[in-house]
């Protein structure tokens, strides 16, 4: 954190050499075609290698819709609304870097009014240096750190407290969505609709994940009856103000489930849009294993006495004679 990463002049520029120049040029070499390069970060020398990671089996081709007459402006998909947009991490110094470059290249063609937020949460690896190295080149990069790991649901509680913009979207800093598809939600945003929630073409992650996953997916959907494709597709953009009336509360991976719960009982409109999922080329999951599925069993079942059995009992209470005259 503490390395020479060269002088950076006043439009955020380098003029010097660091780290980090690689993953800026890589960005825009990269032409919007497959995933986002993945970057390892070398300890001893601080050097940034990349290998551009590619799934076999996910197409490369980034659908986009026809803009409305009303989002067309002076760029390409450019919308007269801010964004926010952020990535919890923990131990992803191998992608941070360029989820971060090409989330600030999309949303900078987008609008001009933006953020890009990191949630580092306790990372024990390098990330803290890397996100340190990238902040002297973009100047619309916010760094928010935990000193302690507070869990995923902890991070997006964190990203969603340090959001500024009217509209928020965020997904994961393993690189496994594609920052440029930030796009994609902010042109299926209606202005009738509150939450656009992506849903993976095709998973791509090892078969044991593979099975868990739809498994997961066919309890929580049933549980707390959701109407949603792909409840764990942590890819979507939301509306500011939806957080006025929906607070959440789990510090675990069931956040996703409580979030998107309370956002239907709510009432808030959805839609739904395909995005690509590339596999995992850094790191490893830190939610679906055969070790954390006993504690997310419990957590599941605590968030739905909660949200659903006494929602229901509430609900189906009769109204006492005073609140009947009242009324």
């Amino acid at each position: 954190m503490g390395r020479d990463v060269g002088a950076a002049d006043a439009t955020g520029k380098p003029e010097g050499p660091g780290p980090v120049v690689g993953v800026i040029r890589a960005a825009q070499r990269s032409g919007g075609v497959g995933p986002p390069p993945v970057w390892t970060v070398l300890p001893a020398s601080g050097i940034l290698r990349s290998r551009v990671t590619r799934s076999r089996r996910a197409p490369y081709t980034l659908f986009l819709p026809r803009r409305s007459p009303r989002s067309r402006g002076p760029r390409s998909g450019f919308v007269p609304l801010s964004i926010s947009a952020f990535f919890p991490a923990y131990n992803d110094a191998g992608t941070i870097a360029s989820m971060v470059v090409t989330a600030d290249r999309t949303l900078r063609a987008l609008t001009d009014d933006y953020e890009v937020i990191v949630v580092n949460d306790g990372s024990p690896d390098h990330t803290g240096e890397v996100l340190a190295d990238l902040q002297t080149r973009y100047p619309n990069l916010r760094v928010v750190t935990h000193q302690k790991n507070r869990g995923y649901g902890g991070a997006l509680r964190s990203g969603f407290e340090h959001a500024s913009k009217e509209l928020i979207c965020y997904t994961d800093g393993d690189a496994q969505y594609d920052p440029r598809e930030f796009r994609l939600l902010a042109e299926n945003l209606r202005d009738d609709v509150d939450v656009v929630q992506g849903y993976k073409i095709q998973r791509n992650d090892p078969i044991e994940r593979i099975i868990i996953g739809k498994l997961y997916h066919t309890i929580v959907r049933t549980m707390f009856g959701l109407p949603i494709r792909d409840v764990d597709c942590d890819m979507r953009l939301i509306r500011r103000h939806v957080f006025d009336e929906v607070i959440l509360t789990q510090d675990s991976g069931v956040i996703c489930v409580e979030m998107m719960t309370r956002i239907t009982q709510a009432g808030f409109k959805m839609t739904e849009v395909p995005v690509h999922h590339y596999h995992r080329a850094y790191g490893k999951s830190q939610f679906f294993n055969f070790k954390r599925v006993g504690r997310v069993g419990i957590d599941l079942l605590k968030l739905w006495v909660q949200l659903v059995l006494l929602r229901g009992l509430r609900r189906r209470r009769p109204a006492t004679p005073q609140a009947t005259r009242e009324a």
